[in-house]
Formats: C-alpha cells, sequence, structure tokens
C-alpha cells in the first residue's frame, strides 16, 4: 500500500508560479512510476506530467510543455511539480498518482492522492 498526500496548492495570478508536493509513504515508494493529474470543473481528468523510477525520464502533456517541471527526491519520498506561467485554463484540483508502468493514462495508476486545489485568476 502507498499513501500520497499533495500540499502546495492555491490561488495565483496569471503570469506567477506555484511548486506542489506530493508526500509518498508505504512500502517501497520510491519503486513506482508517479504522475500528476488534473481535473477541473466539469471536465474529465486530464495527464499532466509523468517521471520515471530513478527520476532521469519525463514526459509531459502539451498544454503544459515547457512551463512545469515534474521532479522527485526518492530520499524524501517526494514528487514535486513546478508550475511557472500560469494560465487561468491551469484551474483545476491536481493529484498525484503511483503505479508500476510508465504512463500518460488515469487507468494505469495504482494509487490516488486526495488533490490539492491551483486557481489561477486572469
Amino acid at each position: 500500500q502507498v499513501q500520497l498526500l499533495e500540499s502546495g496548492g492555491g490561488l495565483v495570478q496569471a503570469g506567477g508560479s506555484l511548486r506542489l508536493s506530493c508526500a509518498a509513504s508505504g512500502r517501497a515508494t520510491n519503486t513506482y512510476f508517479m504522475g500528476w493529474f488534473r481535473q477541473a470543473p466539469e471536465k474529465k481528468r486530464e495527464f499532466v506530467a509523468a517521471i520515471n523510477r530513478i527520476g532521469d525520464n519525463t514526459y509531459y502533456a502539451d498544454s503544459v510543455k515547457g512551463r512545469f517541471t515534474i521532479s522527485r527526491d526518492n530520499a524524501k519520498n517526494t514528487l514535486y511539480l513546478q508550475m511557472n506561467s500560469l494560465k487561468p485554463e491551469d484551474t483545476a484540483v491536481y493529484s498525484c498518482a503511483a503505479g508500476t508502468r510508465y504512463s500518460l493514462y488515469a487507468q494505469d495508476y495504482d494509487y490516488w492522492g486526495q488533490g490539492t486545489q491551483v486557481t489561477v485568476s486572469s
């Protein structure tokens, strides 16, 4: 079992930055692939970014490429999402996830956090 807890969300103006964290606890957390997903009101959950086990390979949705950076610190069992140049359309609940496959599909992830709200004002 793996438990995930996100933090770092909040309200920010367009063009601003936020850094999300996802603290992982449980069994062998550093053996999991990790990802960030988001869901805006009345929209489907969408992939944001993924990272492999050792953190040397990352993948991003086109909508965030060049603005967001996913990283992980396995010594601290923590996943991060640095979000720069935020836009109102980035407003959503952001959730981290852990799985045994390097994937951009939600169904490939086994464990999920509860999510943290990010609101970007124009």
